[in-house]
């Protein structure tokens, strides 16, 4: 009996301390310093191939080395490096059945120095119909191998900014050419022609890691992204101020990074990780997810436990204060498990509410999930309503600090049987996956 008790007041003693610990470790001021350098105007929005990216990564790079975080499989520094190629449209003319249409209505993307199509060229004339889920229907011809013109249903009109907004990379870029025109509905005789720039840069993951105790060869990811929209034009600002032209993403994805720096922290202090844990913020995510593709070809894996992807988690979810969604919440056990470890505290983790917005499937966590591991997002975007998602507005003053706060020492806690190596969540079964 007396064994009982003294196990129980030693359990009793290491959730206190924990508890104690990470009060200390992730606070409001914390948070709030971070968050205040990664969404700052002069990052100029974070976007890639610009020196506001390098400022944003050489900032990252600066927090993993205060912590004192190892670099990833020996690596000379924590940048972990690959080739993108860019392409910019010097000029795009198109006529339409003797119509010009003006810059605001299109939009083409093409790896190609010189383009000129007609009827009577190898291309294929589609449309995105009013009624259409416009999102699926564009990433299908925006992924396209083939030469399309897409006649976009002038409804949709309003998400051409969001478009326009999208660098143009890849990492293996394709020969086709696909042009969006918004308004038109019919293209029986028409011409394009478009001059583009073409160059190869390299680009930037920031990775350190803290090495595994008794489990060295098993990985815990935690991973933000760190790239933004960059810089538009005042009138694209204007919903927040007539001279705002600078995307600051502080809460896609600055909250995400925010938190992998904090989480890193506070498992360096605690220093009890008997698995490896990999904290990387990850490059070109809004342009299609690059960064997260290269890194995942660097593991095996069957060696990584787990992946929590942390994706706009600056604002209230739909259920309020204290609360967030797990993205494929059903394809692995991990998200069972995270609300066991929090079973009697104020914070719940639910499945993700926009089933029909697949965002399992669209942020950095997808890569490693389609090879079978337990990646998840956890996000508290309102995804039906988030009022400055992709827009200058989306700035540190519409943040709730506090309850940001609040979400990472809950992932901290959550995660700790995971890092712990004392729960494995369940692999994603890939056959299941569309």
């Amino acid at each position: 009996m007396k064994k009982i008790v003294l196990s129980g007041l030693v359990l009793c003693s290491s959730l206190l301390v924990q508890a104690q610990s990470i009060d200390k470790l992730i606070t409001v001021k914390k948070v709030t310093e971070i968050e205040k350098v990664l969404a700052a105007d002069d990052m100029q929005g974070r976007r890639a191939f610009t020196p506001g990216i390098d400022k944003a990564s050489g900032y990252i790079e600066s927090q993993f080395k205060k912590i004192g975080l190892q670099t990833f499989n020996g690596a000379k520094d924590y940048r972990q490096e690959f080739s993108m190629t860019e392409s910019k449209r010097k000029s795009l003319d198109i006529q339409i059945d003797g119509k010009a249409i003006d810059a605001g209505s299109m939009i083409s993307f093409s790896y190609q120095p010189q383009v000129s199509f007609t009827e009577d060229s190898p291309i294929a004339v589609v449309n995105i119909r009013a009624g259409d889920t416009f999102g699926p229907k564009f990433y299908e011809y925006y992924q396209s191998d083939k030469n399309l013109l897409v006649l976009v249903d002038e409804s949709f009109r309003k998400i051409l900014p969001n478009i326009q907004h999208m660098g143009q990379m890849a990492a293996t870029p394709g020969k086709n050419t696909v042009v969006f025109v918004f308004g038109p509905t019919e293209a029986t005789h028409f011409s394009i022609e478009a001059t583009n720039t073409i160059t190869t840069n390299k680009l930037n993951n920031v990775v350190g890691m803290l090495k595994g105790k008794s489990k060295p060869n098993e990985y815990v990811v935690f991973s933000g992204h760190y790239d933004h929209l960059g810089v538009g034009s005042p009138a694209e600002g204007e919903q927040h101020d007539a001279t705002d032209s600078i995307y600051n993403g502080a809460n896609d994805d600055a909250a995400g990074t925010t938190a992998v720096i904090l989480l890193a922290e506070y498992f360096k202090k605690m220093n009890n990780n008997e698995r490896s844990i990999i904290f990387t913020a990850f490059v070109a995510e809004e342009l299609g997810g690059y960064g997260s593709k290269y890194f995942s070809k660097q593991l095996d894996p069957a060696q990584v436990m787990a992946m929590f992807n942390l994706e706009m988690i600056g604002t209230e979810s739909k259920w309020g204060k204290n609360s967030a969604y797990i993205t494929g919440f059903e394809k692995s056990s991990m998200g069972e498990i995270l609300q066991e470890n929090l079973e009697g505290s104020v914070f719940k983790f639910y499945a993700d509410p926009y089933p029909d917005q697949q965002l399992f499937y669209r942020s950095d966590n997808a890569t490693l999930a389609k090879l079978g591991v337990p990646a998840h997002t956890i996000s508290t975007s309102k995804m039906d309503n988030e009022p400055n998602y992709h827009k200058a507005s989306d700035e540190i003053e519409t943040l709730d600090m506090n309850n940001m706060t609040e979400i990472i020492k809950a992932i901290a806690i959550s995660s700790s049987t995971i890092v712990s190596g004392k729960d494995t969540p369940t692999r994603v079964d890939t056959a299941k996956l569309r």
